[in-house]
């Protein structure tokens, strides 16, 4: 059996806690350490015996280290640490703002072309396997419409955005499927909506004290990227009811491709999640894909690459000879 691949968590909050738990459940993988800009010692690890370091500590480790995830927000963390990380170390992240998409491959490629290594950007459920949901539609059905819808499901992305919001001291988003405009789409209609037809953003807030409620609402609702192109709601609650109702991340959504194939027979291709713990899956994900960010390494493969770029059979622990004979 080879080694196992070593993997450093950058970042411990819900998503870095997520990959521990996702590590124990892969055996062919094994948790160098966790790196945090907290001190050490108010990290309590989920494994008795993970060594927890100082982000600083990196550089001492590049031998021990063969894929760091990064798990950071990405408004502020990944767009800074993910270049500057990928010069020395191969790695992967969940960067998800869709738009900075190209320039974020962009800063990451160089990085890491200059630096000799591998790294894989914007992995998750979406960006991630519902990208992949859509090319896998476009490309059977030619001549057909695609939609994606998300939710029911708090967002890790928005959230992280909102609590970024200066006078935030708690905050959720949750993004809400209008359920009339997906019937519309199953139906084959394929209807030209505008953004605000499809979603609706409610976030839930806890005020700083002497915060400005005001001036926190209108610096959500016309956030670029996140909540100015939706018709968005802020209610503001207390911190009980807030650790009473929304302690949980739930998510999910639907990638839909209508279309038709041959003497017009209508066809629909339809990918579903539902996920529980929206940290928690991601976090699966990104470990499938750091298996995979080591496997291209090996081979000799350097600079960024997506989803697209990757085999689905390189996420896999199993021999291709497994997977051919039992999957296939």
């Amino acid at each position: 059996m080879s080694e196992a691949i070593r993997i450093g968590i950058v970042g411990y909050g819900n998503l870095g806690r997520g990959v521990e738990q996702a590590l124990a459940q892969n055996p062919d993988m094994r948790l160098e350490g966790i790196f945090t800009r907290r001190a050490p010692a108010s990290i309590a690890p989920l494994q008795a015996g993970t060594k927890v370091h100082r982000m600083e500590a990196l550089d001492g480790l590049r031998d021990a280290i063969d894929v760091l995830v990064l798990c950071g927000g990405s408004r502020d963390d990944l767009p800074v640490q993910a270049p500057a990380l990928a010069s020395r170390f191969c790695v992967v992240d969940s960067f998800d703002t869709h738009a900075r998409i190209p320039e974020h491959f962009a800063a990451v490629d160089a990085a890491a072309r200059g630096g000799g290594t591998t790294a894989v950007i914007a992995v998750g459920w979406d960006p991630g396997l519902f990208s992949l949901g859509r090319l896998y539609g476009e490309a059977f059905l030619p001549a057909g419409a695609t939609h994606t819808f998300w939710g029911p499901g708090l967002s890790q992305g928005h959230s992280d955005a909102i609590r970024r919001v200066p006078g935030v001291k708690m905050g959720v988003q949750y993004t809400l499927p209008a359920e009339a405009a997906m019937e519309r789409v199953r139906a084959g209609e394929r209807p030209s909506f505008v953004t605000r037809e499809m979603h609706t953003r409610a976030c839930y807030v806890v005020l700083e004290e002497g915060a400005d409620p005001s001036e926190v609402e209108r610096a959500i609702q016309t956030m670029p990227h996140y909540f100015a192109d939706y018709d968005t709601t802020v209610a503001f609650i207390d911190e009980e009811e807030f650790r009473r109702s929304h302690g949980k991340m739930p998510h999910g959504g639907f990638v839909i491709r209508t279309g038709e194939t041959g003497q017009q027979s209508k066809q629909l291709f339809e990918l579903r999640l539902a996920l529980d713990s929206n940290p928690e899956f991601t976090a699966s994900v990104l470990v499938a894909y750091a298996r995979a960010c080591h496997r291209l390494r090996q081979r000799g493969e350097v600079g960024a690459k997506t989803v697209f770029d990757i085999a689905p059979g390189l996420l896999s622990p199993r021999e291709p000879a497994e997977l051919r004979r039992e999957m296939l």
